[in-house]
């Protein structure tokens, strides 16, 4: 119930900020004043509109969809000694890191995962599971820090964003060009649009979205590859390899949709689903971290 209040939220927010922008831009329609041509400069406008939007929007909600969806509290005072190491061990590394310190959270779960989030470097949230502290010594949780850290130091969440709003962008426009085309040749609609432009743009978005979405994975893993190398050099490499390690022996479910691309660890899977994988094999990683200098 909490992810489809969630879903929606995000949905209506983007529905909303979008609407509101087209009226602010003058987008009405999407066809020439003689409705038949398509405008491509309105049809483009309103693609770029809806694919920023929706991936900007679910930027600025990201940590208040992270807090919500998984139940991270944040540490506001430490209550124990491990919180009391959590933050300082964030701190040190945030200003290695040349970032403002993030807000330091703990969510409930048995699995070992950790994520970051947030639109800016000095304004991000850091969140570790309770599994996490439970199945990894001191040196790992450190590594697994560090490695999110570096997420937030790279900008990976904002660059992210952009990359999935260029995406979404083309998705939309090409989509709607193919309806377009197909309700005017095929079909021989003369006027306006008819239900073959709308399945057909339909059928289109979610091809494209599919192919589209295989780009993104692609950057989401080399990020992967850039964070563990820059949690090797806050932690030191041997601590990096040794917490992903400990994920091979303890593989975490899932987090929530929003927040996979931003996790210690992701889905496993054979060739082709390596295609959709937003984060590399685990021991690829490590490979990967051993043949570093």
């Amino acid at each position: 119930m909490k992810r489809i209040f969630l879903f929606l939220a995000t949905n209506l927010a983007i529905i909303l900020v979008a609407s509101v922008t087209l009226s602010l831009l003058g987008v009405d329609s999407v066809l020439a004043a003689n409705g038949v041509d398509l405008d491509l400069r309105s049809l483009l406008i309103f693609a770029a509109v809806f694919g920023f939007g929706g991936s900007f929007v679910s930027l600025a909600m990201s940590k208040w969809i992270a807090k919500r969806s998984t139940g991270a509290q944040v540490i506001e005072q430490p209550s124990n000694q491990v919180e009391q190491w959590l933050l300082e061990t964030v701190r040190r590394q945030a200003q290695q890191a040349g970032i403002g310190m993030p807000e330091v959270a703990i969510f409930p779960s048995p699995d070992p995962n950790a994520f970051a989030t947030g639109m800016s470097k000095n304004k991000a949230l850091v969140a570790v599971s309770t599994g996490l502290l439970n199945h990894m010594d001191k040196g790992e949780v450190e590594a697994v820090l560090g490695h999110e850290i570096a997420h937030v130091a790279n900008g990976d969440m904002v660059t992210l964003a952009l990359i999935q709003g260029v995406v979404n962008t083309f998705v939309i426009f090409l989509a709607r060009v193919i309806g377009h085309t197909v309700d005017r040749v095929v079909f021989k609609n003369e006027q306006g649009h008819g239900i073959a432009y709308f399945v057909t743009s339909f059928i289109a978005e979610i091809v494209l979205g599919i192919l589209a979405s295989t780009i993104v994975a692609w950057f989401s893993r080399q990020r992967e590859y850039r964070a563990d190398a820059g949690g090797a050099s806050l932690a030191g490499r041997d601590k990096m390899i040794a917490a992903l390690e400990r994920l091979k022996m303890n593989t975490p479910q899932p987090l929530p949709d929003q927040l996979a691309a931003f996790g210690i660890a992701g889905d496993m899977g054979g060739a082709f689903k390596k295609l959709f994988m937003s984060h590399p094999p685990l021991d690829e990683r490590i490979e990967a971290l051993r043949r570093a200098r």
